[in-house]
């Protein structure tokens, strides 16, 4: 069965870097789009980043543009997020997700708090 395990979250200081990991497992990673998500406390989960199953084309959120990167790595089936210059309104549950045939899939999530 399709399983994403994330890791990598903690608690950071603002302006430093974090990154996170995402390892796939139970479908054919490299023919699906990657995803990663993220909910604060009280609001809903919103998309910070995606990155094309070929060819590695990415789009982020405009919060996230220029200090955030997705990438990912087809040999080890894992999709990474890096966190760079990371804010307080960074703090959330970070989700892994990918969608197969319609169904969407999730991780468990990891935390991130950002805070001094």
């Amino acid at each position: 069965q399709v399983q994403l395990v994330e890791s990598g979250g903690g608690l950071v200081q603002p302006g430093k870097s974090l990154r996170l990991s995402c390892a796939a497992s139970g479908f054919t990673f490299w023919r699906y789009a990657m995803s990663w998500y993220r909910q604060a406390p009280g609001k809903e989960r919103e998309l910070v980043a995606t990155i094309a199953n070929i060819g590695g084309s990415t789009n982020y959120a405009d919060s996230v543009k220029g200090r955030f990167t997705i990438s990912r790595d087809n040999a080890k089936s894992t999709v990474y997020l890096q966190m760079n210059s990371l804010k307080p309104e960074d703090t959330a549950v970070y989700y892994c997700n990918t969608r197969i045939l319609g169904p969407d899939y999730w991780g468990q999530g990891t935390q991130v708090t950002v805070s001094s």
